[in-house]
């Protein structure tokens, strides 16, 4: 006989018993560890282990029984392997055969004369709810609290394709819709009666709405789908299907029908998450109801969800209505760990391209097993790190919302938890309900929105011709000193060591700047009086040279030679520089106001611009420096980050020199509070910023400059402020006229 064992192939004599009680030749092949090609008269057997070394094989390396078979060919003879007897065929049909024998044995069916029924040959999550297994349910009795919520992920994969076979008439099925993959004759008859609707999205641009009719011609399969349990990603069983053209709604109705169904018993509540919620939920009740072949308790409410990293590819309104941040009871659940699923299942997906429509299914319901097995072998290690983070996560959150708690009115309070309560009972009929956590908030005046306030009240006032223009002429003070501040930083950068085009085009931009210097020192005899005089020297005049404030100070290198009246250290005469005191004997007191309000604007323009360019540099970080290959693509991700960090600086060094200059005007309480000191360490990209979805982003989990805006005690400070709190949705600004 050719023996196959995990050390080669090899040729023995063997000889069965043939006394007049002795057992078949099969059997007794068996009894020693032998699985024989064949029953009648076997010529080739297989020993158990090295069956048990190729299906662990397959599992964890993805290892065809072509490629598994050709390496015992070499371990039998390294020189001649093509002289070794080719049991390839015989490896197939055997591993088919003792796979199904272990799934049998592993889920009782080894000593049972019952045969399995639909999914019983699967393992699913034992940390789910499943009412009769590890949740009492007495009679008569619904689970609808949101303990025993059961919460479902649904998801397709594309490479999982699969050929259209070649002789469809001699397939022999095993287990057909025994494990994870539904059974073939009632699903075939699904897709006959259910109608085809082309749908285009009217949300974003998904393409898995769009592209849900892409056929190809060639694949009996395009694909997989089906649903997991969300929380720890482990299969339903009996709810992955195919994809014949695209991820079309027919076939995820029925995998999430058939989830619905598995030990549901007494569960009136589920939460599914899927890219596309706010496309297939909206008329999936009367796809339901209209089909015969699918079967859904009408006691169970389905809320629909989306998870977070799929949710930003969404129109904005969708965030409040889909997002699990706003769905009662789901706790902290991303909604996207079917993603992680499909990698080891695609392991097996080349070896399963060709194969048999039921030798397909096996191996992949193979899979699935193993990876829920896995899941089940290591979940006590994960969900005691899961919980030991939500309870750290508790008491992080719980702190900012204590903050935000105290400093809500308590009319307030009671008012947002009454419209809470109606839109969470609405959101199932009308999911725009859940626009109620909406966030709007208001951006902060800018810098010319201030200045066309006040000439228009300059103008309906009828002011003097002295006073008509002097919002624009404390405006033009305040972009020259942008303009000495944006110099200043040019100078530091390129240090002594600059070439003579750097110099050249540093002496015109200070020829330029003089100039404007100039013109605006002569029109404040205009705004200052008589009291004021240009020629006098400006003893009292502090030149105020900002510190540096860059994240990596490497980018600057030694300053440059720069005179003592060059044109970036020039103090200028505004209310701020020339102070108080001096403004009232100049009889210019009432310019003090208009330069408040107008470095307020400015102050807040600093702001904005830097919320907008630190959300960039993280945006660089995780996408463009992350993914880049070559060292040319670091180099330019490099180059972008760099041009980044310094538009950062800038503003920053703006907002410092505001800050002063408000200082010298006598500010309100107001003022101090709202327009804090800028700190180095501030304008590093926090976890906040760069990780969105990471436990306890809150209002203290960012600096205090991503929260200025918020009146925390407006009547707009909506109550989505109060519950989730202002950390997520403040880090979404208007860049370049889009979102980001």
């Amino acid at each position: 006989m050719v023996i196959v064992d995990k050390s080669g192939v090899h040729r023995l004599e063997i000889r069965c018993c043939e006394c007049p009680n002795a057992m078949s030749p099969d059997i007794q092949m068996f009894r020693h560890r032998f699985f024989p090609a064949s029953f009648n008269r076997p010529k080739t057997v297989f020993t158990f282990r090295v069956l048990n070394d190729f299906l662990l094989d397959s599992l964890e390396c993805g290892t065809s029984a072509m490629n598994y078979y050709s390496k015992l060919r070499r371990m039998t003879s390294s020189m001649f392997p093509h002289l070794v007897p080719d049991r390839y065929r015989e490896l197939m049909r055997v591993a088919r055969q003792w796979r199904q024998l272990k799934t049998m044995k592993w889920h009782g069916f080894g000593h049972r004369s019952d045969n399995p029924s639909t999914g019983e040959l699967a393992l699913f999550c034992p940390a789910c709810p499943q009412p009769g297994i590890n949740v009492l349910l007495s009679e008569d009795e619904l689970l609808d609290d949101w303990k025993y919520t059961r919460s479902f992920v649904m998801d397709g994969n594309f490479k999982a394709e699969h050929l259209h076979p070649i002789k469809p008439f001699d397939e022999v099925w095993l287990s057909d819709g025994l494990g994870f993959m539904v059974g073939k004759d009632r699903y075939k008859m699904h897709l006959a009666e259910a109608a085809d609707m082309v749908e285009k999205s009217s949300c974003n641009n998904h393409r898995a709405v769009n592209q849900a009719n892409a056929a190809r011609h060639k694949l009996e399969s395009t694909g997989i789908g089906g649903v997991a349990c969300a929380r720890h990603g482990c299969f339903v069983p009996h709810s992955m299907v195919d994809f014949q053209k695209g991820e079309r709604q027919m076939n995820m109705d029925y995998a999430l029908c058939e989830a619905s169904r598995h030990n549901m018993e007494g569960i009136t509540r589920a939460v599914t998450f899927y890219d596309i919620n706010c496309q297939y939920n909206k008329h999936f009740r009367v796809r339901v109801d209209r089909s015969r072949f699918l079967d859904m308790a009408p006691q169970l409410t389905i809320i629909p969800g989306i998870g977070l990293w799929h949710i930003h590819g969404h129109q904005d309104s969708c965030y409040v209505r889909y997002a699990s941040n706003f769905i009662e009871g789901i706790g902290r659940i991303d909604g996207e760990i079917m993603e992680t699923l499909w990698a080891w299942l695609n392991l097996i997906s080349p070896a399963a391209w060709g194969m048999s429509s039921p030798h397909r299914k096996e191996c992949l319901d193979y899979q699935m097993n193993d990876s829920n097995f896995c899941k089940m072998i290591r979940m006590k290690r994960t969900l005691c790190r899961k919980y030991k983070l939500a309870r750290n996560g508790i008491l992080e959150s719980g702190k900012a919302f204590d903050r935000l708690d105290e400093a809500a009115p308590s009319h307030l309070k009671t008012e947002w938890l009454a419209r809470e309560r109606i839109a969470q009972s609405s959101r199932l009929n009308d999911p725009a309900a859940m626009d109620e956590y909406e966030i709007n908030i208001k951006k902060a005046p800018s810098k010319k929105e201030i200045e066309l306030r006040l000439l228009e009240e300059g103008n309906a006032r009828n002011a003097a011709p002295s006073r008509r223009s002097v919002a624009t002429w404390i405006s033009t003070g305040l972009a020259i000193e942008e303009a000495q501040i944006a110099l200043l930083i040019e100078v530091r950068r390129i240090g002594r060591r600059s070439t003579e085009t750097q110099r050249l085009d540093i002496a015109r931009q200070r020829d330029r700047l003089q100039g404007q210097i100039d013109g605006f020192a002569r029109s404040a005899l205009t705004h200052l009086g008589e009291g004021f005089d240009a020629d006098d020297e400006p003893e009292d005049l502090n030149v105020d040279i900002l510190d540096d404030l860059d994240d990596d100070p490497v980018d600057f290198t030694e300053t440059s030679h720069t005179w003592t009246n060059s044109p970036e250290l020039t103090v200028i005469p505004l209310p701020s520089n020339l102070g108080v005191d001096r403004c009232r004997r100049c009889m210019a007191e009432d310019l003090i106001p208009l330069e408040m309000s107008l470095r307020e604007g400015q102050a807040n323009d600093a702001l904005h611009n830097l919320r907008i360019y630190l959300c960039n540099k993280a945006i660089l970080f995780r996408t463009t420096v992350r993914q880049a290959k070559s060292q040319a693509l670091k180099t330019r991700a490099w180059s972008q980050v760099t041009s980044v960090q310094q538009a950062v600086s800038l503003h920053a060094s703006i907002y410092t020199k505001t800050r002063k200059q408000i200082m010298k005007l006598e500010p309100g309480q107001d003022q101090l509070q709202k327009y804090k000191p800028l700190l180095h360490e501030q304008l590093k990209i926090s976890t906040a910023v760069g990780d969105p979805n990471a436990r306890g982003q809150r209002n203290e989990s960012l600096a205090w400059f991503w929260s200025v805006e918020v009146d925390l005690g407006g009547p707009d400070w909506t109550h989505a402020k109060f519950t989730e709190s202002i950390g997520f949705r403040q880090r979404h600004y208007e860049i370049d006229g889009g979102k980001k």
